[in-house]
């Protein structure tokens, strides 16, 4: 069996594997002389609305970071640590739902049928996606309602434990709502509709960074009483937007679709 993986090895690939040592010249070498430029070009048009996605997410946790430790006591800050490290854990949960929802609903948005059926089945496809994050919600906002009870496995000082639990309502709702936020985002881009995402996060990069410095620059005035409760609940109010702008476009798209299909159906009888 050796002797048949070997010889169904490529000439390049056997040169490039003969030596076990891997350099950065190898696999630059390997690289170029392998780039498919015409395979490249397809996802160029990706790049830009998915590095400003993430470099809007980043945004704000970078902004809640620096208002929690710039601003924030001791334990709050320590609070904060303890409720964003839970953060991380629970998110990837819903995340993988955006990818999902990439690969799928392409082949019903690509369908070469532009008629009533591709739109039902969009619209059915959607359904089952907005279904499946309220779900996925759900879970997250019960593994939420578990902090009081696993606090103590994080840290023993009673103040920090308070400061964690005030803020569960404002994580219990950010998580309430990521299943759908995810879901959303993720037919958006399955849809192309990727000049609409680059535009929010872009608004969502500055937007939220100036609202959390204004929180800080409140609580230094003395103007408002921050704490690591309030940096959660404004974050909550960010997610919720994003719920409602995503599935907004979702129905405008969706009614752009059916419209499209009543229209070829109608000119379908005229040519009859």
């Amino acid at each position: 069996s050796s002797s048949s993986s070997s010889s169904s090895t490529s000439p390049a690939t056997r040169g490039f594997l003969s030596n076990g040592k891997l350099t950065l010249r190898k696999y630059l070498s390997f690289s170029h002389r392998h780039f498919d430029k015409s395979k490249a070009r397809e996802f160029l048009p990706f790049v830009v609305p998915v590095t400003t996605t993430s470099v809007g997410r980043i945004s704000g946790y970078i902004a809640m970071s620096h208002v929690a430790s710039s601003t924030l006591g001791t334990y709050d800050m320590a609070a904060h640590q303890i409720v964003f490290s839970i953060f991380c854990c629970l998110t990837p949960f819903v995340d993988a739902l955006s990818q999902v929802a990439q690969s799928f609903v392409p082949a019903v948005f690509e369908a070469k049928e532009r008629g009533a059926e591709r739109a039902v089945a969009l619209r059915r496809t959607i359904g089952n996606f907005r279904k499946v994050g309220v779900g996925f919600g759900g879970v997250l906002l019960g593994l939420t309602a578990c902090i009081p009870l696993i606090g103590r496995y994080f840290t023993t000082d009673s103040i920090v434990l308070d400061r964690v639990n005030g803020a569960i309502p404002g994580l219990g709702l950010f998580l309430l709502l990521h299943g759908l936020v995810c879901g959303g985002e993720g037919t958006l881009l399955g849809q192309k509709d990727l000049k609409f995402l680059r535009n929010m996060y872009a608004i969502f990069f500055f937007t939220v960074p100036a609202y959390m410095l204004r929180l800080k620059h409140r609580a230094l005035t003395g103007a408002q009483t921050v704490g690591i409760g309030t940096m959660w609940s404004a974050f909550s109010v960010y997610n919720l937007i994003r719920t409602l702008v995503w599935h907004l476009r979702l129905a405008q798209l969706q009614r752009r679709a059916e419209r499209g299909a009543s229209v070829r159906e109608e000119e379908e009888q005229d040519d009859r």
